[in-house]
């Protein structure tokens, strides 16, 4: 299978008529590549460098699967770190990890060797049997490379190249049912799920909170968000000892999404499920084809007591070390003085300028619809027809018809009536001249819009039921925090600007039937910002005549 994912006789074909077959293996057959001789992390970097340096010249997504060893070694050490008591109380304790996005298995391969790196503590060394999905054929085939070569002491026999399965887990989860003491994934950013939505929406629809993908789904250009639900359905169940996922994520996940939404419902599930324990924020310019802002979440279905019902967020932006030699968009990685840095204020869960402690209430608000009555008249003018003709139901009309409303609210140029005035001239009008069609509530509404004029000192306009009607062009929403009382804010938030402002007692949350919709956001900026004072205006204008003195020297070379 190996081979023929990597086509690799047509490969050999290839080279042999290139004729350059024959020196290539005497290239190779003169280095020792024993894994004796060059240790496993050594050979993950020479692949690594290997694609960075030839992928993207075959495979413009070649470097997708690629999560830079730094983020790999920091993801596995926050998975696996909090758990070395464990492994002391229980020599040769056999855990198990999995990656349903595993690529080439750089993340299976250093939770192995996290484990094996005890050795010389433990008298028994702890064992990891790795577990893993992988889409591409390509790195699925250098992911089961990987794990022919690699043993576990307690069963060196075993070949752990069959936990390593082809296919995408979102559509076609090879290891269903299957759970996992630790999970860890890094899938690609904002990259779509079109491809498995079939499957994906019949999961959602038929299973709901018995499958995999229970809340709402997020849209079809980002699939990340599926792997977070993914992830935190393999988790072994609490009854067993429960478990911990890593996943790597770009900032998108944290608020994309309005309350109500996909996005914000799969945070509300998370978070209300207590299955967050932390989000560390990662610096700029570490991924070798992106420099955006990177995030790990650690999410946990058996939390210490300490940790219920609280997320950690930790500012990690300025941990790095700049690189002397940039690599694509890389030019910084996290060292391992940062790395032991950050685990430990992990592990610490203390309040820091750069650690957050907070509820996962504190996320949470209630998306309220604030109204305004309606106080408009009705004004015929010039603006107003000029307003018309830019409505679609006006546009609707033939020539010949338009020609005949004009005429007919020409006659009323210049008057004020009152809003309701207007519905009962149009059917009135309609019914006494066949030419002009039919007054639908479409070309209604068009003529309200056109001829509304806004006029605070009029009483609110009723319905027929007496009901006040609000002024849609004034209806606004308003994020209340939850835990506020939603009468208290507009007390203190809306009704010193607005006095006749009020709540849309129907808009409502489907899920607990609360007036406003519950929306969840984690915005770190709101969190970790710190106040810049703005610089001295002396400064601004000295360095202007700087520049200005610079710009007049250039043109006076270009004119010399």
């Amino acid at each position: 299978m190996i081979f023929e994912q990597f086509d690799f006789a047509n490969t050999i074909a290839r080279m042999d008529r290139a004729g350059v077959l024959y020196k290539i293996c005497q290239n190779f057959a003169a280095i020792d590549l024993h894994p004796e001789a060059v240790p496993e992390r050594v050979m993950s970097n020479v692949y690594e460098h290997l694609i960075r340096r030839f992928g993207a010249e075959v495979n413009e997504a070649a470097e997708d699967f690629m999560t830079p060893r730094d983020v790999v070694h920091l993801a596995i050490e926050l998975l696996l770190d909090p758990d070395d008591q464990m492994f002391v109380g229980n020599p040769g304790l056999i855990r198990t990890l999995y990656d349903p996005t595993c690529g080439t298995g750089g993340f299976l391969s250093d939770g192995m060797e996290h484990v094996r790196s005890l050795q010389d503590r433990y008298s028994i060394a702890p064992v990891i049997v790795p577990y893993g999905q992988e889409l591409e054929p390509e790195t699925h085939a250098v992911c089961l490379a990987g794990m022919l070569l690699k043993t576990i002491e307690n069963d060196p026999g075993r070949d752990l190249s069959q936990n390593i399965k082809l296919g995408s887990t979102l559509s076609a989860d090879k290891h269903r049912g299957e759970k996992f003491h630790y999970c860890v994934s890094n899938p690609p950013f904002g990259k779509k799920w079109e491809m498995d939505q079939t499957a994906v929406v019949r999961e959602h629809r038929e299973q709901g909170f018995e499958g995999r993908f229970g809340p709402k789904l997020p849209r079809v250009s980002d699939g990340s968000m599926l792997f977070l639900l993914h992830l935190l359905s393999k988790l072994e169940d609490p009854e067993k000892g429960g478990g911990r996922a890593a996943i790597v994520l770009s900032g998108s996940p944290l608020f994309n999404g309005n309350a109500g939404q996909g996005e914000s419902e799969i945070r509300r599930y998370l978070l209300e499920q207590d299955a967050v324990e932390a989000i560390i924020a990662l610096p700029t310019e570490i991924f070798f084809r992106t420099g955006i802002g990177t995030y790990i979440w650690i999410l946990s279905n058996k939390k210490p007591a300490q940790r219920k019902g609280k997320v950690q967020l930790i500012n990690a932006t300025e941990m790095f070390e700049p690189m002397r030699k940039s690599e694509g968009n890389k030019r910084r990685k996290i060292g391992d003085d940062q790395i032991r840095e950050i685990v430990r204020m992990y592990s610490d869960f203390e309040p820091t300028k750069q650690s957050l402690i907070l509820e996962a209430e504190e996320f949470g608000y209630r998306r309220i619809k604030v109204l305004r009555p309606l106080r408009k008249k009705i004004v015929l003018s010039e603006e107003g027809f000029d307003a018309l003709a830019e409505e679609k139901a006006w546009e609707k009309r033939s020539a010949e018809q338009q020609a005949a409303w004009r005429a007919a609210l020409s006659e009323h140029m210049g008057e004020e009536q009152g809003w309701q005035w207007i519905e009962a001239f149009a059917k009135n009008a309609a019914k006494r001249d066949t030419g002009l069609g039919k007054a639908d509530a479409g070309l209604i509404k068009a003529f309200q819009k056109a001829f509304g004029v806004q006029d605070p000192d009029l009483d609110p306009v009723l319905d027929k039921k007496g009901n006040v009607i609000p002024d849609d062009d004034l209806t606004d929403y308003e994020n209340v925090p939850l835990g506020t009382d939603i009468l208290d804010y507009m007390a203190t938030e809306v009704l010193p600007h607005a006095e006749d402002a009020y709540v849309d007692d129907s808009y409502c949350d489907e899920t607990d039937g609360g007036i406003g919709v519950v929306g969840y956001e984690i915005n770190f900026n709101r969190y970790f910002y710190e106040y810049q004072p703005p610089r001295e205006l002396d400064d601004i204008d000295a360095e202007l005549k700087a520049v200005e003195k610079e710009i007049a020297a250039m043109l006076a070379e270009v004119t010399a």
